[in-house]
């Protein structure tokens, strides 16, 4: 690895306030092009979890605990359809409700649904250490009538975090609690 891209000590480890309100719509913006030397925009779909990690941007290859990623609507969800989450050897699968998450002066900024990575067919599949936060942002749009914003979720990127259920505390897990994200509730007024 060429050290002189990352600087020594070197690590991104940013909160999930800051992937969603930063770096999710300076991509969605196209707002700076040196996000994908961190995020690279890759469909993490077409490939097997394990190879993700050499798929991750240069300044953080050498990570040994996370990757990030941006990646694009699917062909089949433009179309109105759901996206495909099946790779050659497995799947990826949601775990529990989808979860806002709340800017640090409590706005619902965005969603995150958490997958679990499958080996195998769905019949015989075994669960593996590989898990997934998918990010999507929430814009506020005003509504019909012009008076009221009424909040829209972004279905045109996504940005992904992938890791490996490790055992141990990793810093990106050491975040006060109660903070950050609250399950959405059947009452949920977010449109998509």
């Amino acid at each position: 690895m060429n050290h002189h891209l990352r600087p020594t000590g070197y690590r991104f480890f940013p909160t999930e306030e800051e992937l969603v309100s930063f770096y999710l719509p300076n991509e969605l913006e196209a707002r700076r092009d040196d996000l994908h030397r961190v995020i690279p925009i890759v469909n993490v779909y077409q490939h097997e979890p394990w190879h993700l990690p050499m798929e991750a941007g240069e300044l953080c290859k050498g990570d040994t605990e996370q990757w990030f990623f941006f990646v694009p609507k699917q062909e089949r969800e433009v179309q109105g359809g759901r996206p495909s989450r099946t790779t050659a050897s497995g799947y990826w699968k949601a775990t529990g409700s989808p979860k806002y998450v709340y800017s640090s002066n409590d706005k619902v900024i965005g969603v995150k649904k958490t997958m679990v990575f499958y080996h195998g067919k769905s019949s015989t599949s075994k669960k593996t250490k590989w898990k997934m936060n998918e990010y999507r942002a929430i814009k506020e749009e005003l509504d019909s009538t012009n008076t009221c914003f009424i909040p829209k979720l972004q279905h045109e990127l996504s940005l992904c975090r992938v890791y490996v259920v490790s055992g141990c505390v990793r810093a990106f897990d050491r975040r006060p609690t109660g903070l950050g994200t609250y399950e959405i509730g059947a009452s949920s007024s977010l449109s998509s």
